[in-house]
């Protein structure tokens, strides 16, 4: 057996250890725990590509304004469950400059993250009419989002958008949205973990087949305006985000502020729900919530019920990550560009070592650098890549996961510094050369 940088019987028995039964199939915190048992058995370091943790520093516009709050005693006082006012305008503020989408501040809500945007409205989304017990997923997919509907006894069905984009998307929706049982259609744009962006003829067929059947689309925007193949950042002034809103009033978006701003530790985001849903009448509601309204389900049936509000002082730190966006004083597109650079850097070590990309383009455009890219490697499946890879002291999650029907891996480039890309490139040759094709 080639000897491998992480010993195989030790890495074997802390798999054994840890009661993870398939490795290729482990979640994300699963892998990240056994990850930290191995360096810590062996005293060596993994290049860790499993998580989708912001790498780089929050700014300091955000962190100040919490401060401030919290010496203005907001420590003491429940916040608003629908958000702080500066919070709701601002948001309001950010979503018209960035996506080019009216929006005014009724219409934007606190939110413990995208995450609890999500969950809050699938648990009112999804119950709105019984006959619609069905959540579509255009895959791959964010993981959680899967288990947050199992989670709430919904169904789920889905197809990977690898061999369905452009026009053939149209018939792929159909296919599924003719049955009659899907509530809502789910997606991140960027993709996590495959990080394609949908193009605009993308977004307006699912626009046109969601308001066909009867369906509501939520779209995940936790990658804010982070398609660095676009210059993004500048408040009021094309290009903007591309977003599903433009195309179809019944929508429902969630923008986090954790990668964007690197604003991940506040757990703030916004839910952005227009007029047209919050406006929602569905007598099915009334089995779960007091009242047959979309809104007041949402705001005070789930956002109240499941966390009474975020945190005083992180609304304050986001209201001013917003603020000054919204007048030209953060350029946050700028900084996190520095993703874009390390992918491209790791995307020519995997390429070198005889991997491949996975999803590679967006219509006739190559893939954006970005946050997450996919790659595969010849004669392994998905799991099979992330279990062999623990040898190597590279981790990262198996794209069947999240219901990707390709081989391979989502790798993560946050916590993978330029300092530690000599190391990968070594640890990668060596694969290669254990792994001839």
């Amino acid at each position: 057996m080639n000897e491998t940088p992480f010993a195989r019987d030790v890495v074997d028995g802390l798999i054994g250890a840890s009661g993870i039964r398939d490795v290729g199939a482990a979640s994300i915190r699963e892998l990240r725990k056994l990850v930290a048992s191995i360096e810590e058995a062996t005293g060596k370091k993994f290049i860790k590509m499993e998580m989708g943790i912001p790498g780089l520093p929050a700014p300091a516009v955000g962190i100040e304004a919490e401060i401030e709050a919290l010496r203005r005693g907001v420590a003491s006082s429940y916040p608003d469950i629908e958000g702080i006012p500066e919070l709701r305008a601002e948001g309001a503020r950010f979503v018209k400059n960035f996506l080019n989408v009216d929006c005014a501040p009724r219409n934007c809500f606190a939110a413990v993250g995208s995450m609890q945007a999500c969950f809050s409205t699938l648990m009112v989304a999804g119950r709105m009419d019984k006959a619609k017990d069905t959540v579509l997923f255009i895959n791959p997919g964010f993981p959680v989002h899967k288990q947050m509907v199992k989670m709430i006894g919904l169904k789920a069905a889905g197809f990977d958008v690898y061999a369905h984009r452009g026009k053939k998307l149209k018939i792929a929706l159909e296919s599924l949205l003719e049955k009659g049982n899907v509530s809502v259609i789910l997606y991140s744009n960027p993709n996590n973990p495959s990080w394609i962006c949908f193009t605009e003829e993308e977004l307006a067929i699912i626009a046109e087949a969601a308001e066909r059947h009867g369906a509501l689309v939520l779209e995940d925007l936790a990658y804010f305006a982070m398609d660095f193949r676009r210059e993004l950042g500048a408040p009021g002034r094309p290009p903007f985000q591309s977003t599903v809103a433009r195309y179809t009033d019944k929508y429902v978006l969630f923008i986090s502020s954790s990668k964007a701003f690197s604003y991940a530790g506040q757990r703030v985001g916004l839910l952005v729900v227009p007029d047209a849903v919050f406006s929602l009448d569905r007598p099915d509601l009334l089995a779960y919530y007091p009242s047959s309204r979309f809104g007041h389900a949402i705001v005070y049936g789930t956002l109240y019920a499941t966390t009474s509000g975020v945190a005083h002082s992180a609304q304050a730190g986001l209201a001013a990550l917003l603020r000054a966006a919204n007048d030209g004083k953060l350029d946050f597109i700028e900084t996190v560009k520095e993703y874009g650079r390390r992918a491209r850097i790791m995307k020519e070590l995997f390429l070198k070592n005889g991997f491949r990309l996975v999803y590679d383009r967006d219509g006739d455009q190559p893939l954006a650098d970005g946050f997450y890219f996919t790659v595969s490697y010849p004669g392994l499946s998905g799991g099979g890549l992330v279990a062999e890879l623990l040898y190597y002291g590279v981790s990262a999650i198996a794209l069947e996961t999240t219901g990707s029907e390709q081989a391979g891996i989502r790798a993560c480039v946050s916590f993978v510094l330029p300092e530690h890309f000599p190391e990968l490139e070594k640890r990668l040759a060596l694969f290669r050369a254990h792994h001839p094709r």
